[in-house]
């Protein structure tokens, strides 16, 4: 049975990360530990991805504020990749390996999650909060 959660992605360091408005996503199911969690939403992104390509709809657009923040980085990306599909199995190991090299850490609501086989402490109004702890990550 589809199952809808909110999440919202931060990155440290980013002054404009702190209002990001939750994020619905449809999961297939509800997860019960933050393994499930992040293999859920690591599948429907590849899903998602995968989709975009066969839509011809990999670039997006870029707005200028978006140029402006990666020139001053000194690179300009869309962030493609050579266009093959994405594996969702791939997709799901790497942020599992992600999740335990600490890369970025995982709250629901005020609650940290720090382990794979953790409960996730479901109310009615759980939004899930991703930071990205490292400058070298993708998103």
């Amino acid at each position: 049975m589809p199952f809808t959660i909110y999440a919202q992605m931060k990155k440290l360091g980013k002054p404009s990360a702190q209002s990001v408005s939750p994020t619905p996503f449809t999961l297939d199911e509800k997860p019960s530990t933050v393994r499930e969690l992040i293999t859920s939403l690591a599948i429907l992104g590849a899903k998602d991805y995968n989709s975009r390509k066969e839509d011809g709809q990999i670039l997006g657009l870029l707005t200028q504020k978006e140029i402006d923040d990666q020139a001053a980085r000194g690179k300009i990306s869309f962030g493609a990749h050579d266009g093959s599909d994405a594996s969702l199995e791939d997709a799901a190991a790497n942020a599992v390996q992600c999740f335990q090299d600490g890369i970025y850490r995982i709250f629901a609501a005020a609650q940290e999650l720090t382990d794979l086989e953790q409960p996730i402490p479901w109310t009615d109004s759980t939004i899930f909060t991703f930071i990205r702890l490292t400058m070298l990550s993708g998103w």
